[in-house]
């Protein structure tokens, strides 16, 4: 589902933010790994049941590393703040319906 986000953001949605990979089983990677932290924090720690507390903990989450990676991104001079705030939108949403999902998931398999 984070994969699937990520081509409906970035792909279609926001195209300006990033330029087109060159190669998707990288972002396929990447978007597992990013999924696989999320569940290791449900399980293990926080144990999120639900598409809604998965939600609020993908909001928080995602926006709070959207945030760290987008400061970076600024330092270099590769971001101004109405793209540093876009992408930080963005990658809120996306974890919360992302972290909603896995949530949900989490919840049924239970």
């Amino acid at each position: 589902m984070y994969f699937l986000l990520g081509w409906l953001f970035y792909g279609i949605l926001f195209t300006d933010l990033y330029p087109q990979p060159d190669s998707m089983l990288f972002i396929l990677l990447g978007a597992l790994f990013y999924v696989l932290v999320f569940s290791v924090i449900y399980t293990r720690w926080a144990n999120i049941s639900t598409f809604k507390t998965g939600a609020m903990a993908g909001l928080v989450l995602g926006l709070f590393y959207s945030l760290s990676m987008s400061f970076y991104m600024a330092a270099s001079g590769g971001l101004d703040l109405e793209r540093l705030v876009t992408e930080a939108f963005v990658g809120g949403i996306s974890s919360a319906l992302m972290g909603g999902a896995v949530g949900l998931t989490l919840g049924k398999t239970k």
